[in-house]
């Protein structure tokens, strides 16, 4: 399946009380499509998916549904290290109709590489949903090497890796060693140009939910062969991208977007609001962005 190039890793808007705004979600659902968006991907890491309970997410994931309305795909950040409670969720997922799944390598239990290809090959035997799978050693503690990502992708539903680990070699090992049709994602935004140049699909961003227009614009001059234009439009991106991840994720992107306008309340706990500091840091970038485009 065809998830896009521009994918965005949806913030879960949340109310005063902490409680998720279905209001406020379909807002921001309007916003990204409005702004290049191509897919969502939900309840995932920028979605504070630790912090959402099982009947949230399947909650979520039907109000998103019935939102976009088959207008772009929704993927469902179903993952979790449990492989039987990540199958059970799926199942929920699949009904409520998402266009396919994300699967986080399993974080703390630190499986090895046959215990990660077991955990993945049992869930897609469970679903007949599209996976991404989503490989991100700087917060489960486990790198998915190329050659476990290589093995999966013989697995007919498995078409998709959101590489998040930044190593490009392993990147292009995938691409090298997998099918056309199996996919290759950045997981990092600063990362969205160098992973097209060497075969990937795209990005799953958090970036885009403020600068959505600017980074679909990048892609579309690299894939017209504008290379020079996007690289100049990847280094002017560079500063709002390091500046939406001064803090844990996605503290600062929510409050670039409560600055924007698009209320998107705040964060549950154990993350926490921004510092003055970082507002104000935030704030001069984003201004200083605005005015030099």
């Amino acid at each position: 399946m065809n998830f896009g190039r521009l994918l965005t890793a949806m913030v879960t808007p949340f109310d005063e009380q902490g409680e998720i705004d279905y209001s406020r979600t379909s807002a921001l659902i309007e916003h990204l499509i409005a702004t290049g968006t191509d897919g969502l991907v939900v309840a995932g890491t920028t979605g504070e998916s630790p912090t959402l309970t099982s009947k949230e997410k399947v909650d979520l994931f039907n109000v998103v549904v019935k939102e976009v309305d088959g207008r772009i795909p929704v993927l469902a950040g179903t993952g979790s290290n449990n492989t039987r409670e990540t199958i059970e969720l799926t199942k929920e997922a699949e009904q409520v109709g998402v266009d396919g799944i994300m699967l986080v390598t399993p974080y703390y239990n630190k499986p090895s590489q046959q215990g990660l290809y077991e955990h993945f090959s049992q869930i897609a035997a469970s679903t007949a949903l599209p996976i991404m799978l989503y490989n991100i050693p700087g917060r489960t503690s486990v790198n998915m090497t190329p050659e476990t990502i290589i093995r999966l992708a013989e697995i007919e539903n498995i078409v998709s890796v959101k590489e998040a680990s930044g190593d490009l070699d392993a990147a292009a090992e995938i691409i090298q060693k997998t099918a056309d049709d199996f996919s290759v994602y950045s997981g990092d935004d600063g990362m969205t140009v160098p992973m097209l140049a060497i075969g990937g699909m795209g990005v799953v961003s958090v970036a885009a939910h403020v600068i959505g227009n600017e980074m679909r614009s990048m892609i579309n001059s690299f894939l017209a062969g504008e290379n020079e234009q996007a690289a100049k439009q990847h280094r002017r991106i560079l500063p709002v991208i390091d500046v939406l991840f001064q803090a844990p994720s996605p503290a600062p992107v929510k409050s670039a977007l409560n600055e924007a306008g698009i209320e998107v309340g705040g964060v549950r706990l154990p993350l926490v609001e921004l510092t003055v500091d970082e507002k104000q840091n935030l704030t001069n970038v984003m201004e200083e962005f605005k005015s030099a485009n």
